[in-house]
Order: C-alpha cells, then sequence, then structure tokens
C-alpha cells in the first residue's frame, strides 16, 4: 500500500473514531466519561463531558472532511486536544475510577500509554511527521 494511501486511510479512521467517540460522549457513553472528568476543571462535570463530545466531533469532522491544503493544521489541532485531554486519563488512573473497562490499577496504567500514540496518529496521518 503507497504510503500517500496509508496516510488516508489513518486520517479517515481516526476522524471516524473521534466523531463516534463525540457522539457517544451524548449519550450512552456519558457516565462513563464523567469518570475521566478530573475534580480541579471549573466546569460542571456534564457540560465538561458534552463540551470535549463537541469539540471531538468537529476535529473527527475536520480529519474526514479537510482539503489537503488544511490537514497539516487539523492534525496539529488533534494533537494538541488528545494531549489537553490527557489530564483525564491521569486523573482516572489516580483516582481509581472505572470506566469502559478500566477497572484495574494496571488497566487504568495500560490506558495512560494509548494516548500518546493518539498524538502520534493524528501527527503522522497528516503529515506532520
Amino acid at each position: 500500500m503507497k504510503d500517500k494511501t496509508a496516510r488516508k486511510i489513518a486520517r479517515l479512521v481516526l476522524g471516524g473514531t473521534l466523531i463516534f467517540a463525540g457522539v457517544s460522549h451524548m449519550t450512552f457513553a456519558r457516565k462513563a466519561f464523567k469518570a475521566q472528568v478530573p475534580d480541579w476543571v471549573p466546569l460542571d462535570i456534564d457540560d465538561t463531558v458534552v463540551y470535549s463530545g463537541i469539540a471531538e466531533i468537529a476535529l473527527g469532522s475536520a480529519l474526514v472532511l479537510t482539503n489537503k491544503k488544511h490537514q497539516k493544521t487539523v492534525g496539529k489541532v488533534a494533537a494538541t486536544f488528545f494531549t489537553a485531554i490527557f489530564p483525564g486519563n491521569i486523573s482516572q488512573y489516580v483516582n481509581k475510577r472505572s470506566a469502559f473497562g478500566l477497572d484495574t490499577d494496571g488497566k487504568r496504567l495500560g490506558r495512560l500509554f494509548f494516548q500518546p500514540l493518539l498524538v502520534y496518529w493524528a501527527l503522522k496521518s497528516t503529515k506532520n511527521l
């Protein structure tokens, strides 16, 4: 498979995954996402989940729909978003909050190592790396 095709598929899959995750923030997984909101966030927990869901839908849509000229920018924004929400994953681990099948310290710790992969995926699939 050509590098260009692989990047496009990776970008579309990441975008679709973000759209799905964003919709799930506002529907069936809303309670689980609340477990990831750090206590120090000054907004209402439910509002935080909804706003982050909206952001994920917007980012996912941008990854799927953006033209070639703007792909690098969208990739950087997505990578920044994944970095910005990382404290939620840390909070889930530190506070031992179970959600999404992450019901042990080992599983929650393992989840922390997945976030850098999302950052890499966002950058690589949009020709930033």
